[in-house]
């Protein structure tokens, strides 16, 4: 049987051929058969990530090389786990996933592995080390975002804690990240935890219900759908309170309101970057056409970090002269900022994150030969390592009230 990395060679050989102008019967018929895995899916963030990796595919050259192919799973491992064995078995090159699960994906992973198969993971991860793990999950978002809340909160008050998705390794290291800092400050105490799986809708539904129940709240933590925390407390009253959240338009361009900032409203915008699905595509490319050679790691994407004092809105359609979100005229409020990346993902743009549309006249760009390792984490993107003395270091903030 033909390997993955046999097809794969036939797949450069085509496009080798096409670009030299030799017969279609001197050209092999195979292209890179790509799948692109989802599993949770419903909300911007997810929406985002897919398209960008869609409107990547069809950028040249790209467009002549790859075979995409999206797959929806939800969130039932038994379900990834079923699709993942039928990529496999249909002779998959490369398998770009964001996984439910840290764990239970792994003897399917390593299965695809053997067969030659290029797994990467964006955002989420895994533990199996045959698998590429492209995150920014132990950049710190928990702790910093934390540390920002406590600093606003001079260090005491009642706390909402809005998580993910229950079981995903990126709720639980960002949760873990946070309630390190959180423990530490004997007068921050956690009224109302929850999980708003990372949706503004459901985010407001819950952040609803806690304040029925500590309408006294003093600050909000927040994973994605922060937003729709914003709209809780806006439906509530006219009081808002600090918060440390993702970086959803309608929360970065609320914590620049002046009308907001009297309500009460401060913070962070420091949100998981869906640009991450786009570096992880173009990693597996890379090394799927010999261009970079890379042993499986964990790979880590930078924290976005934008307090009120730093929002700068776009007036085109990418980010240039560092602005770093788009007018509710062109975006949605859940549009999801940090999709774009100029020097990573210099070939898309907005309408590319929006509905997956490659940009005219774009090619492909190399990426930075740096690849940054990321620090592990067990459980989450490692089984047998120690984790680092150091790790929830603050990396983005200091303590201004000590604990």
């Amino acid at each position: 049987m033909k390997t993955a990395r046999y097809k794969s060679a036939a797949a450069v050989l085509a496009f080798a051929a096409a670009s030299v102008g030799l017969a279609p019967d001197a050209q092999a018929q195979d292209k890179f058969k790509i799948y692109l895995s989802l599993s949770y899916s419903g909300n911007a963030w997810q929406s985002e990530a897919a398209n960008i990796v869609k409107a990547l595919a069809q950028t040249p050259p790209y467009n002549d090389m790859v075979e995409l192919r999206e797959v929806i799973s939800g969130t039932d491992p038994q379900a990834q786990i079923s699709a993942y064995e039928s990529m496999i078995d249909e002779g998959a090159d490369a398998i770009i996933s964001f996984p439910i699960s840290s764990t239970a994906l792994n003897r399917t992973i390593k299965r695809g592995c053997d067969e030659g198969v290029l797994f990467f993971m964006y955002d989420a991860t895994v533990t199996e080390i045959c698998a590429y793990n492209v995150s920014y999950i132990s950049a710190g978002f928990g702790e910093n975002s934390a540390q920002a809340l406590v600093n606003e909160l001079g260090g005491k008050g009642k706390i909402f804690l809005s998580r993910g998705v229950p079981g995903n390794s990126v709720d639980q290291r960002h949760t873990d990240g946070a309630m390190h800092i959180f423990d530490r400050y004997p007068e921050i105490e956690v009224v109302a935890e929850y999980y708003s799986y990372w949706d503004d809708r459901t985010t407001q539904q819950e952040t609803a219900k806690a304040l029925a129940a500590h309408p006294d709240v003093d600050g909000i933590w927040a994973q994605a759908g922060e937003f729709g925390a914003i709209q809780a407390m806006l439906d509530a009253g006219d009081r808002l309170v600090p918060m440390a959240g993702e970086n959803s338009a309608g929360f970065r361009l609320a914590l620049a309101n002046p009308e907001m900032q009297k309500m009460g409203l401060s913070g962070v915008s420091a949100g998981s970057p869906p640009a991450q699905s786009g570096y992880a595509f173009k990693l597996a490319m890379e090394i799927l056409t010999g261009k970079r050679e890379l042993a499986p790691m964990n790979i880590e994407y930078p924290l976005p970090w934008v307090t009120a004092d730093m929002v700068k809105v776009c007036e085109g359609d990418s980010y240039e002269d560092e602005c770093n979100v788009f007018p509710p005229e062109k975006v949605p409020s859940s549009f999801v900022s940090e999709v774009l990346n100029p020097v990573l993902l210099p070939e898309v743009n907005v309408q590319s994150a929006l509905d997956g549309t490659p940009v005219s006249g774009a090619t492909i760009q190399p990426l930075p030969a740096e690849v940054v390792e990321a620090g592990n984490v067990p459980g989450i993107n490692c089984t047998r390592c120690d984790e680092p003395d150091d790790l929830y270091k603050l990396t983005k903030i200091e303590p201004t009230v000590q604990p």
